[in-house]
């Protein structure tokens, strides 16, 4: 499962639109470890005012590793999670999460080429 649902959560996915701050407080509850690493991305790239901050550093475990997975491969989350950060979200292999200032978009599509992808691997994250 993705996410730990509030009740109230559901009652409102039930009734129709679903507010995007409840969502957010959604996936930062459920997915601790990959909003973490989020968030500490956002706040780096703040500081240093480059153009992206990414995270070269692999999951703790199997658990913190599926916490990325889920949240990125998600449409929903990721788009909720790019518009309360106002940057675009990157993602290579099991842990190679990017955020990008969105006036970034030279270095975002860099980021994102088949070429940027293979030269990323390594032998030690073929099963990542």
């Amino acid at each position: 499962m993705s996410l730990t649902v509030p009740n109230d959560l559901l009652d409102q996915a039930r009734a129709g639109d679903v507010d995007d701050a409840a969502f957010v407080a959604c996936v930062r509850d459920s997915l601790p470890y990959a909003w973490s690493v989020i968030t500490e991305l956002v706040e780096q790239r703040e500081k240093t005012g480059a153009q992206f901050a990414d995270n070269q550093v692999p999951p703790p475990d199997e658990q913190a590793r599926g916490q990325l997975l889920r949240c990125l491969a998600s449409d929903a989350m990721r788009g909720a999670l790019e518009r309360h950060f106002g940057m675009k979200l990157a993602f290579q292999n099991c842990h190679r999460v990017a955020v990008f200032d969105p006036a970034a978009r030279e270095a975002l599509s860099e980021f994102v080429t088949p070429r940027a992808q293979i030269l990323n691997q390594e032998p030690e994250l073929v099963d990542c």
